[in-house]
């Protein structure tokens, strides 16, 4: 006979709800809602900005503890502290392979497509000043001067600056350190454990404006660039977007089919995220969900804590395409030419840099700018071709990156038999409404039922 748990009576109470009620309809309407006032009042539009900033800078303010708090009682958790370097060790070989398969493909494409070929750009009638930011911040970027930036110079710097490397630096040395005091260490594990708590009902509250969030960022960024704007490029956008698609239904469907499961009700799973993402064009918007998420579909906290964090800076898939395709397609609108030693060169140089590209918008373009002064043969100038269309590349960019990193998790807690494969086929094919809307709240009451201690039924 069964035995039902308090949050399996939560969960079979809130299976149906009314169909406003759903997030991801709550959001979709509000990204609908944003692009009419942004297209037909566009003024009223941009000022809708400080709505999605608003949002996005609140979810950002729990990022850093979270991934503190989820790390650390994953590690400090574990029994074998061999177990955290082959997790690391894994999720680095995953990362590396499959975002060398995007830049490829990426590159594949853009040559058959040639969204570039006959535009015949002439730099000196362009106006470069818009891109003077990024270019100054691209003389900065190199891989030393990276990997130096994941050691922060104190504890408190990483948490004010938010820097998701250097707290998950700091959190895996706590870890250690929290883990080698034994029995004399379970109080403060405890006192995580419960803290980590707090924050994720915080993000439950938090997420309740997402619709607002994506109202406001969809509004300012139809306003403000406008529907034109993606006719001047179109066949650039439209080559992006597919190799996008293929990218996620091709490789990483079939990465999922291997590891059992469909790519399909994988992304029905997490379709709340992704909205999410489409309306704030930010994969950071939705980290700390994704944690929950990620844990509630089977996978053991600790792997969820060391794979989501690292595969923010490590595996953005929908990036590395973007920026073989944004250096193609420049140089051969242009009419630079690229012999194939030199693509061939562009892809090694992007295998280092575009590590540095985290799920923040524009970030890309940062990188972009470094690439391309590396390379030295596509004039940095050029990127003030695409600048215009940025904003809506970074959209798709943002959601290849969410399914990756989301696929990532799932594929190493498996490779490390840390995956409960039961009550991963049950989420993917039962999820109910409160899984959907408040991941936060299934995450945190199961922890609380695991550990065998009473808590209120929800009504």
């Amino acid at each position: 006979m069964a035995t039902v748990t308090p949050t399996t009576a939560v969960l079979e109470s809130h299976h149906k709800g009314r169909w406003y009620q759903h997030l991801y309809v709550q959001v979709l309407t509000a990204i609908v809602l944003g692009v009419a006032l942004g297209h037909f009042y566009p003024s009223l539009g941009e000022a809708m900005k400080p709505l999605g900033d608003a949002f996005i800078k609140m979810i950002k303010m729990l990022i850093a503890p979270i991934i503190f708090f989820t790390v650390v009682h994953g590690i400090a958790s574990m029994k074998d502290m061999k177990k955290v370097g082959r997790v690391g060790l894994k999720a680095l070989i995953y990362f590396e392979v499959v975002t060398t398969l995007a830049l490829v493909i990426g590159l594949i494409v853009v040559n058959l497509w040639q969204p570039g070929v006959g535009m015949n750009v002439d730099l000196s009638r362009v106006d470069t000043s818009s891109i003077a930011t990024y270019t100054t911040k691209a003389k900065d970027q190199s891989t030393i001067g990276f990997l130096m930036e994941i050691i922060p110079s104190t504890v408190v710097g990483a948490f004010a600056t938010g820097e998701i490397l250097q707290v998950l630096f700091f959190a895996i040395l706590f870890a250690f350190g929290l883990q080698a005091l034994g029995t004399h260490g379970e109080p403060v594990l405890r006192l995580i454990d419960i803290v980590s708590h707090i924050f994720f009902r915080i993000v439950g509250l938090i997420m309740k404006l997402a619709p607002i969030g994506a109202f406001g960022a969809m509004a300012f960024t139809i306003g403000k660039y406008g529907v034109g704007t993606l006719w001047s490029l179109g066949n650039f956008m439209l080559a992006f977007y597919t190799t996008c698609l293929l990218f996620i239904f091709g490789v990483l469907g079939g990465i999922a089919a291997l590891c059992g499961f469909s790519i399909f009700k994988f992304i029905r799973y997490i379709k709340e995220e992704l909205l999410i993402v489409l309306g704030t064009s930010s994969s950071e918007s939705v980290l700390p969900r994704m944690i929950a998420k990620m844990e509630n579909l089977g996978c053991e906290s600790s792997v969820v804590g060391l794979v989501i964090p690292t595969g923010y800076s490590f595996n953005l898939d929908g990036t590395c395409i973007y920026l073989t395709m944004a250096a193609v397609f420049l140089a051969q609108a242009t009419n630079t030419d690229l012999t194939l030693s030199q693509e061939l060169g562009i892809i090694l140089i992007l295998l280092l840099t575009s590590k540095g590209a985290a799920g923040v918008t524009g970030s890309g373009f940062i990188v972009l700018a470094a690439t391309l002064a590396s390379v030295g043969t596509i004039p940095v100038a050029s990127i003030a071709l695409i600048l215009g269309i940025d904003r809506f590349m970074s959209e798709a960019r943002a959601l290849t990156n969410l399914i990756g990193n989301g696929l990532a998790t799932v594929v190493v807690a498996k490779w490390e038999s840390a995956l409960d494969e039961k009550r991963l086929h049950q989420r993917l094919n039962q999820e109910t409404d409160l899984e959907a809307n408040e991941p936060e709240t299934v995450k945190v009451e199961d922890d609380v039922a695991e550990a065998g201690v009473p808590q209120p039924i929800r009504v």
